[in-house]
Formats: structure tokens, sequence, C-alpha cells
């Protein structure tokens, strides 16, 4: 009998899964813009639509980033800012995904969709490292503080 997963392993899991696609974005982003190269994208960024909204529901049980707030209620501006900047990645993805789905050649499109698929590449990355950033700045101040 299998045992349930705790959401924080279903978190790491999701993480993971993203972390694999976004690099298999990457290297795909390098290949030549074939029909082939086409697909694996098509693969990759539907795979990603469904990963990154499961992952961000879970990080959303009991409050996105509740810990941060609890702790510095006046951050909460700065978490409504990530929470903000995350549906908007997802936003942009959905309508990058939707450009591969075009009637003509997939060479047509390929040099812009690539550009736009770096640059919403480093947002994401951008956007982790902000989510991090104010995590951790969160708990040094906490451990910081003394008796």
């Amino acid at each position: 009998m299998q045992r349930k997963r705790s959401s924080r392993e279903l978190l790491e899991e999701y993480a993971a899964l993203e972390y694999i696609l976004l690099g298999d974005l990457r290297d795909l982003l390098e290949e030549p813009p074939d029909e082939v190269t086409r697909q694996w994208l098509r693969a990759v960024l539907d795979a990603l639509l469904q990963t990154l909204p499961c992952q961000f529901n879970l990080k959303e049980q009991g409050g996105y980033l509740r810990e941060v707030v609890d702790e510095y209620p006046t951050w909460s501006n700065l978490v409504d800012q990530l929470r903000r900047e995350h549906a908007a990645l997802f936003e942009r993805l959905q309508e990058l995904r939707a450009r591969l789905d075009h009637d003509g050649s997939f060479q047509d499109i390929a040099d812009g969709l690539r550009i736009q698929l770096r640059d919403w590449l480093r947002s994401v990355i951008a956007f982790h490292r902000h989510e991090k950033r104010l995590v951790q700045t969160a708990m040094n101040l906490e451990v910081g503080v003394g008796d």
C-alpha cells in the first residue's frame, strides 16, 4: 500500500519537475527551428502549464508565504506582488504556448518566439530568486533578533 505524500513532499516534487522542464526548455531554445523542435516545445510548455498551477496551489494552502506575513504583516504587499507576478508569468506562458499553434511554418515565428521564451525563462528565474530572498530575509531577521 502506498503512503499518502505530504504537501511538502508534493511541493518538492513539483519544484524538481519544474526545474527539469525549465532545463529542457533552455535546451530546446538552442535546437534548430524545425517541426520536431516545435513538437517538443509544445510538450514542455504543456507540462509547465500543468505543473505551475499545481505547484502554486500547494504553496497557497494555508496562505502563500504565510510564515513571512505572520512574522512581518507589513510585508503583505510584497507577498501580494509576488502572487501577481506569478499569475502574470503563467498568463504569459499561455500566450507563448498559443503562438506555437499558428498555421504557418515554425521557422517563420521561431526567432521571435525564442527571444520571448528566453525572456520568460529569465523572468521565472528572477521570480524564484525574489521569492527565496524574501523568505530568507524574514528568517534572518527572525533569527537575528535577540531575547
